[in-house]
């Protein structure tokens, strides 16, 4: 797990990104167990009370889930799995548009650019 920590967001909501980010990627499958809180901690370096709070906040969006003793594993909810894709396509989106905007680009040409650049990857 390599995380590079920022200091504007707090780092529950960092881990919580990075497993998303994750999840869309398909590095983390559906059902796949994941680390125990304390793991996670002594892995990022972080305290273990932010690893459970990362944890719990999953398990609230269903990112997430631990049935009795058993390690937490990843959703095998496939409305959720592709929520978690969705968000973060709408997030690069909506960063794109708003860098775009601002240098009064105007849409079809973004979208020419766009598509030239999508097809060169």
């Amino acid at each position: 797990m390599d995380i590079k920590f920022n200091n504007r967001d707090p780092v529950y909501v960092q881990v919580i990104q990075y497993f998303k980010e994750q999840i869309a990627k398909g590095f983390f499958e559906p059902g796949q167990e994941i680390p125990s809180r304390r793991e996670l901690a002594n892995r990022l370096k972080i305290n273990p009370n932010t690893a459970q709070r990362a944890y719990k906040e999953m398990e609230e969006q269903g990112l997430i889930f631990t049935e009795g003793n058993l390690p937490s594993r990843i959703t095998k909810d496939e409305q959720v799995l592709k929520m978690v894709r969705e968000e973060l396509i709408l997030d690069a989106v909506s960063t794109f548009i708003q860098s775009v905007r601002s240098i009064n680009v105007p849409l079809p040409e973004v979208l020419s650019l766009v598509e030239k650049e999508y097809d060169k990857e």
